[in-house]
Order: structure tokens, then C-alpha cells, then sequence
């Protein structure tokens, strides 16, 4: 990798001096160590549970500490960013408590109840303008309104005070953990404010600690820039962790993580789910897929932090309760137990009753049933789900079918497809 310097770095004195204007504004979040996967991995795991802020992330620290630092006239003037979640609630709070207007760009399908959750905490400070499909939609929007209308934009990320502001995370944790060195961070990179930010702190404070950055496998922005040595801008991602999406990360993140990150690892949307769905299950924690990001990267440095002492930043709770059913779906597919199929049946009486004692397994469950139309005269098509109890049985299972005559093709690994499904 080429050098190459940075030319913004945070410092101490900047960190401390947002700190100290966050007191009262932003909680100091537990640092907690979990049972469940500490005993996992033969680690003491500790969380930093910055889902428990009042604005159930991580998001109020930069924010404020940016829209705190401008001057009269930019107050005067107003501000603008473009958000569909986290960062939105964090600028919306930041208006109220800093009785600043701001005008709150979303995009038209963002769920309601995250809109709700703005003006919530914005109140009468901030406006809200739904436009467009997309977040970029979004943030085009904003920026044309900041250059017509000489209004200041709150970047996400790409910005020496919101860098600070989520820098005061590392912080923190050094704070917590005086009396015991803390060995790996796993931190979730979406725009890669926070791990710019908490790793400039520990590259300071604590060098010899570990910082592994953790992207979903649908966006992996920052590694692929970080392999590229250039910041690199992704053609297409996938949304699912829409907390951590983004197609290109901050040009000053993108340096300061290129110099402070160890490692930048991946994580299938999938293996985020499963972990999403244990929080709730074992630790009734309620984490949003960013929120389950660092956690979920654990399974990848398994034989390395036996022993050792891990923080893993847990970013934000602000999960939409619509998302359950995708959610466990992604987690059984990833798991290799859910599996769709093309099931042809013949048309004569008592063909369903056979796939069903012949084909099926006493565990196998139907979960998905629908047909299509038909494709020829002999034999009707159905769409069908299965959930088996073991990613062993599904050999067998396709075997019988074959036998039998009912399999028709295999749906998991045809995206065009499948895509209609979940």
C-alpha cells in the first residue's frame, strides 16, 4: 500500500473539548461485558451500548458537535442535511436543544415511524421535505436547497467536527477500561465517522489496541477503497444495513481509517440477522442491522481474541418491528435451513399428499406455498418453502424429489428469481 498523508487528523484536545460540550447532551454509555458471547469465543466481550442514547445512537455526537460550532451568521441562515435515519434524529435533537431551525431531507419511502421519530425530537425546529426515491435523491435535494439558499449542510460524516463528536466513543471506552487493556474494537464503518474517529483516539491513547473495521458484505465501501488505496465509489449495494450503506465513504475518513484501521472485514447480511435475532432472544437487546455489525464480525477473529479483552460497538437501536419477518428469513437462508424450490406436480389426485409423505422429511415445515401457472399439460408448477432442522437434510431432500420426479429447480441461488420471495 502506498503512503500517504492525512490531512486532517482529530486531536486529543478536539475530542476532549467535544466531550466536554456533549456533558448533559449526550449519555456516557455503558461499557458492558456479555455473558453470551463471551463465553462464545473464551473472551471477556464487552459492549459499548450507544443504542441506549436518547436518540438511540451514536448520531447525537457528531451532530451536535458540529451544528454547536457555527457561527451567528450560519445559525442565522439555517441548516440542512439529508438523512433516512440515525443522522436525522441526531440533527433533529441537536435543533431543539441549540434552538436552531433545520430542514430535514428524507426520502419519500422512508417508513413513517421514522419520520415520526424526527419530528419528535425535533419539534418545531425542524422541517421535514420527503423527495425522491433514494437517499441520494435525498441528499441531492439538500444540497441544491444549502447553495440557493446559503443554508450550512451537516454532513453524516465527512466532517472535522461530526469526526470529533463520534471520536469522544473511543473516548470513552479508554475511560471505561483503565484498569483492564483492551486488546481488539470492533467498529461498524458506514461513511466511516465513528471508526475515523474512535481509532484516531486509540492510535493516541491506547496504540497497541487492535481497531477492526466492520462493513456489511452488501457495501463494503471502505475495504474496497482501503484495497483499491484510492477512495473508490461502488457502483451498486445492497441496503439491507441501511445504517452502514453508503456507496463512498468520507474522503477525511477515508484517509485517517486507511492509516489507524488493522483490519477492514466483511459480514453477509444474513450472519447480521442471526445475530440480530440472538440479541433479542438471549440479552433483550434490540440492535438495527449497523447496530449488530461489529458483534457479528466476532466469528471471524475467533481463534485470535481467545483470551483477550474486546469491545464491540454496538451503534444504534433503531430498528422498524416491520423488518422482523425479513429479518428471520435472512438469518434461515444464511443458515442454509430455508430453501425454495420449482415443484412439479402431476395432475392427477392425491400428488400433494405424496410430496408431502414421500418427499418430506418428519422436521421439514412448508412455509411457503403458491402456484403458478401451468407449463404444460402433464404437471402443474408450484412455488414452494421449505424449513429443514439441519443444512444436511437439504441433499437428501433434493435427491428424493429427483427420484420422485417433483423437483423442478433449485430457487436460493437464482437472485432474479428469488428476489420475489423475501
Amino acid at each position: 500500500m502506498e503512503n500517504t498523508t492525512t490531512i486532517y487528523k482529530p486531536t486529543l484536545k478536539a475530542v476532549e473539548a467535544a466531550a466536554e460540550k456533549l456533558k448533559g447532551i449526550a449519555s456516557v454509555t455503558p461499557l458492558i461485558k456479555n455473558a453470551q458471547y463471551s463465553k462464545k469465543f473464551k473472551a471477556n466481550v464487552f459492549f459499548k451500548r450507544e443504542d441506549l442514547q436518547s436518540v438511540r445512537s451514536y448520531k447525537i455526537r457528531g451532530a451536535y458537535n458540529k451544528i454547536s460550532s457555527l457561527s451567528a451568521a450560519q445559525i442565522e441562515n439555517e441548516i440542512v442535511c439529508a438523512s433516512a435515519g440515525n443522522h436525522a434524529q441526531g440533527v433533529a435533537l441537536s435543533c431543539k436543544l441549540l434552538k436552531i431551525k433545520g430542514t430535514i431531507f428524507m426520502p419519500s419511502p422512508t417508513p413513517n415511524q421514522k419520520i415520526e421519530q424526527v419530528k419528535m425530537f425535533g419539534e418545531d425546529y425542524i422541517d421535514v421535505v420527503l423527495v425522491g426515491d433514494t437517499f441520494d435523491d435525498a441528499n441531492s435535494a439538500a444540497v441544491e436547497a444549502c447553495e440557493k439558499m446559503n443554508k450550512t449542510f451537516i454532513h453524516p460524516f465527512n466532517d472535522e467536527k461530526v469526526i470529533e463528536g463520534q471520536a469522544t466513543v473511543g473516548l470513552e471506552i479508554i475511560d471505561q477500561t483503565k484498569e483492564h487493556p483492551i486488546h481488539y474494537v470492533f467498529v461498524p464503518i458506514g461513511g466511516g465517522g465513528l471508526s475515523a474517529g474512535l481509532s484516531s483516539v486509540f492510535k493516541i491513547l491506547s496504540p497497541q489496541t487492535k481497531i477492526i473495521g466492520v462493513e456489511p458484505k452488501g457495501a463494503p465501501s471502505m475495504l474496497t477503497s482501503i484495497k483499491n488505496n484510492r477512495n473508490t465509489e461502488l457502483k451498486s449495494i445492497e441496503n439491507f444495513v441501511d445504517g452502514a450503506a453508503v456507496k463512498r465513504v468520507g474522503d477525511l475518513n477515508f484517509a485517517i481509517c486507511k492509516e489507524n484501521l488493522d483490519d477492514v472485514v466483511a459480514v453477509d447480511e444474513g450472519k447480521i440477522c442471526q445475530t440480530i435475532l440472538d440479541l433479542y432472544n438471549k440479552d433483550a437487546i434490540v440492535a438495527e442491522p449497523a447496530g449488530a455489525l461489529s458483534i457479528s464480525a466476532l466469528d471471524q477473529y475467533s481463534e485470535e481474541i481467545i483470551d483477550k479483552n474486546v469491545v464491540c460497538v454496538v451503534s444504534g437501536s433503531n430498528n422498524d418491528i416491520t423488518r422482523t419477518a425479513e429479518i428471520k428469513e435472512r438469518a434461515l437462508l444464511y443458515a442454509n435451513l430455508k430453501h425454495y424450490f420449482l415443484i412439479k406436480f402431476p395432475q392427477r389426485a392425491g400428488a400433494l399428499k405424496e410430496f408431502v409423505n414421500t418427499i418430506l422429511g418428519p422436521k421439514d415445515d412448508i412455509t411457503h406455498f403458491e402456484y403458478t401457472k401451468k407449463v404444460n399439460r402433464e404437471n402443474d408448477v408450484a412455488v414452494v418453502g421449505l424449513q429443514l432442522k439441519s443444512p444436511d437434510d437439504l441433499e437428501p431432500l433434493i435427491t428424493k424429489m429427483k427420484l420422485h420426479k417433483f423437483y423442478g429447480d433449485y430457487l436460493n441461488d437464482k437472485p432474479d428469481l428469488f428476489q420475489f420471495l423475501i
